[in-house]
């Protein structure tokens, strides 16, 4: 990694640790605190490491400013030791001299009470997603606009106001009780899920930036996993899901960004460590008595990993839908579904069941029958590509049906 690049690359990785540490230390109603002391640490890294070079160890380097500016701010500033810290009952503040504890596992234990506080139920979703981001993972906000397609100033609102909820609420970083892990880690679940999706089906150009979002949500997850409490069978099928998808990252993009369909991606670029990963916290999660969501699509993407396209393989995704549907009913599911019925009993039901749908506003609706009418009937293929292209949002998309239609309508002049 180049010099240039060490301090941006620091500041992702190193921040997320600080801050989780502060502000279990201090209480998340004082999240502010925590932020400007880690905001000066790394001022006065870029600062010094400028002008006299890196240090040998640079991460311990800014463990002890950081340690030695917690220090500075406690002995000076004696409104908060005095009239604050004495309010943070559940803090573990021991005067000024207290060490900040900056070790392995208190910042892994930190990350984890704070992911249960952020996913706390008075949280908005979409504003859980982002303080993720922004305290789990150390995005700024100009990286969550880009993430969430939007504007830095609707993300600084956002952050804004779930940290005042924090803040109000009194929100501990805390694990929950034994008897209310269950309900929030649901909840928790949900937004490791989604922000995974933030990255993985993303509409944003960044690859890079879309590949460290489902890198964050797979370092989360894992986290859970490493906790006796939280680590649960829907935790491990979850897991497995981002693992298994992630295998295919690099294979579904070509150099220019453009999308290459499932069928046509190079299995040569699929990381064989990530699938194995995922069969391993496949079979993990198996041990439990409850079935979620995640074993159903960790298991559907289980089946993707397997190339060959077999009959067998096609069977066994369409039951996996079929009971998806029936556990929790999603359009997005019902639409993949129909897919995987082509392959299994054949185009002319698959095209029955898709109609049935009526998912018109979608481009992948139309992009699918587009595909489904192809061999049978090319005037209503080229129809529903005309109608998909006008409703894709991403260039990506966009090149690609613009690709097909030509193609089709090429085959259809000759």
């Amino acid at each position: 990694m180049k010099e240039s690049e060490i301090i941006p690359h620091l500041f992702r990785t190193e921040y997320r640790n600080i801050i989780a540490v502060l502000c279990k230390r201090f209480g998340i109603e004082h999240i502010e605190i925590a932020e400007d002391i880690v905001s000066e640490t790394f001022l006065i890294a870029s600062e010094t490491w400028g002008q006299k070079g890196l240090p040998p160890h640079p991460i311990a380097w800014l463990y002890t400013v950081a340690k030695n500016k917690t220090k500075d701010f406690l002995k000076h500033n004696h409104l908060f030791t005095q009239k604050i810290v004495p309010e943070i009952k559940y803090a573990t503040l021991e005067g000024e001299n207290a060490e900040l504890d900056l070790s392995t596992k208190n910042i892994e234990d930190s990350q984890l009470q704070m992911i249960f506080a952020i996913c706390h139920p008075s949280i908005p979703i979409e504003a859980q997603i982002g303080l993720a981001l922004n305290i789990l993972c150390g995005f700024g906000a100009e990286e969550i606009a880009d993430a969430f397609l939007t504007n830095k100033e609707t993300i600084y609102k956002r952050l804004s106001r779930a940290k005042d909820t924090l803040r109000i609420k009194q929100i501990r970083i805390e694990l929950p009780s034994a008897a209310a892990i269950d309900e929030r880690l649901q909840t928790v679940l949900t937004t490791l899920y989604l922000l995974f999706n933030e990255g993985y089906y993303s509409t944003s150009q960044n690859k890079t930036l879309r590949k460290d979002l489902c890198l964050e949500a797979m370092r989360l997850t894992y986290l859970l996993t490493n906790c006796e409490q939280t680590n649960t069978p829907s935790v491990n099928a979850l897991l497995s899901l981002i693992c298994f998808h992630s295998s295919r990252f690099e294979a579904r993009t070509d150099d220019k960004g453009e999308i290459i369909l499932y069928e046509d991606q190079d299995i040569s670029l699929w990381s064989k460590e990530l699938i194995e990963k995922g069969e391993h916290y496949l079979n993990l999660s198996s041990k439990g008595q409850q079935l979620s969501r995640y074993h159903l699509e960790a298991a559907i993407g289980f089946w993707h990993t397997k190339k060959e396209d077999l009959v067998e393989k096609w069977e066994n995704i369409l039951q996996l839908y079929n009971r998806l549907l029936q556990l929790e009913y999603s359009p997005i599911a019902a639409l993949n579904r129909t897919y995987a019925l082509s392959k299994a009993n054949g185009i002319q039901e698959a095209i029955v069941e898709a109609e049935k749908l009526q998912l018109t506003h979608l481009h992948l609706y139309h992009s699918l029958l587009a595909n489904l009418y192809e061999e049978q009937n090319t005037e209503k293929a080229l129809m529903h590509l005309r109608q998909a292209l006008s409703l894709a949002k991403t260039s990506a998309d966009k090149n690609m049906l613009g690709k097909k239609l030509q193609k089709l309508e090429q085959r259809g002049n000759s």
